[in-house]
């Protein structure tokens, strides 16, 4: 069926990242995933293809787009790659939101610019090591200095994407303690420069999959936060962070669709050229209404994101609907590309083989951005249940 959910401009937009990919990034991607992140020249470099800038006014250096359809274009040209782009995703869906809606006009003439070019790199920390999915729970705080002018910052956080070469993070803390009544209450957000004196990157984390993007844990030891660098106002953060969450897992759906379309095309090379017993692997009925399954699947996928992505653009998309599109697509992936592993053989187990990227790859997109559990609770009370 024709797809319409892009046109002519995203068509050509494809085309151009494409290229980008192939010159790039893949002849040197499986020397990123070693070391476990891209170098910091590939960002600049992405800020000068106009990456960075897409959703960018343009009096700050930006295209001053607000469609969410070019970025959904990056995540399936890296997927059909089997490549990314480090920790640059978060840099432009997740933190560039915050920056738009909730900075002031001196925020975002300080920043913006060079978040466009890839000069200033940005991180937001959220999880600490004691709490996933319950925010309100963090312990991190910030406290107002006696003459009004900076925050100290005290405390740590973990699991942190693109928390290695980031300039500024924004941090969640607690600027007020929780009451009985009010637990989410108190949490403010601070654009912290990774600069600053006590600000500490623990390790580098070690990850099962999406080898090429840092992750980090980072430490806060009376840091100094200057008041002007308070995101919005202060106590609002929870409801700042719940109006993002739609256009945050939408993200997240469009990446298991994408990969699970790339593990269908890649499953798909591999058994026309492989050959056991005499014949080619694409031969025997098995492979073909596996292949025949996981297609069905791709395009159910595909049906979903596209139907969210309209809605998104549109302003419709609810928390329920990108909860639901998440917790679809991300269980059935993990579904299809087990399937389009299994036909590798021994080969699909292999890292040099873009098929075991992808399975490992996908595995926590059913658990960051919400996990699978959280979902069906969203989902469930949107239904009154």
């Amino acid at each position: 069926m024709r797809r319409t959910v892009f046109n002519e401009d995203h068509e050509a937009f494809r085309q151009t990242i494409r290229d980008f990919i192939a010159a790039e990034v893949v002849p040197y991607y499986p020397e990123w995933a070693e070391q476990g992140y891209v170098p910091r020249e590939f960002y600049k470099k992405l800020g000068e293809l106009g990456v960075f800038g897409i959703e960018v006014p343009e009096e700050y250096g930006g295209a001053g787009e607000t469609s969410f359809k070019f970025n959904a274009v990056i995540t399936e040209e890296c997927a059909r790659a089997g490549v990314g782009f480090g920790g640059s995703s978060v840099h432009t869906a997740l933190c560039l939101p915050y920056i738009l809606k909730y900075g002031n006009e001196e925020q975002k003439k300080r920043w913006l610019p060079d978040f466009v070019s890839g000069e200033l790199m940005t991180a937001i920390a959220m999880t600490e090591p004691g709490t996933g999915s319950d925010l309100a729970g963090m312990k991190t705080t910030a406290k107002l200095s006696e003459d009004g002018t900076h925050y100290v910052l005290n405390g740590a956080k973990t699991f942190i994407t693109g928390g290695v070469q980031a300039d500024r993070v924004i941090v969640c803390a607690r600027t007020a303690p929780p009451t009985p009544e009010d637990r989410r209450g108190g949490i403010s957000l601070l654009v912290v420069d990774t600069r600053s004196e006590g600000y500490a990157v623990g390790r580098k984390l070690d990850k099962l999959g999406l080898r090429a993007s840092d992750t980090a844990e980072l430490s806060f030891t009376d840091v100094k936060v200057p008041v002007a660098d308070l995101l919005g106002e202060e106590g609002k953060a929870f409801s700042y962070l719940g109006q993002n969450l739609p256009q945050e897992r939408l993200g997240i759906a469009l990446g298991a669709y994408a990969m699970s379309a790339a593990a269908v095309n890649f499953a798909y090379e591999y058994v026309k050229e492989r050959t056991v017993f005499g014949k080619e692997v694409a031969s025997f009925q098995n492979t073909k209404f596996v292949l025949a399954d996981c297609r069905a699947d791709v395009d159910a996928m595909q049906a979903v994101v596209d139907r969210a992505l309209e809605a998104l653009d549109a302003g419709e998309l609810t928390p329920a609907d990108a909860a639901s599109a998440k917790l679809f697509t991300t269980e059935l992936a993990a579904k299809v590309i087990d399937k389009c592993l299994q036909l590798h053989g021994g080969y699909g187990y292999m890292l040099e083989y873009p098929i075991a990227n992808l399975y490992a790859d996908t595995r926590v997109s059913r658990i960051y951005g919400g996990t699978s559990e959280v979902m069906r609770s969203i989902v469930a009370k949107s239904m009154g249940l």
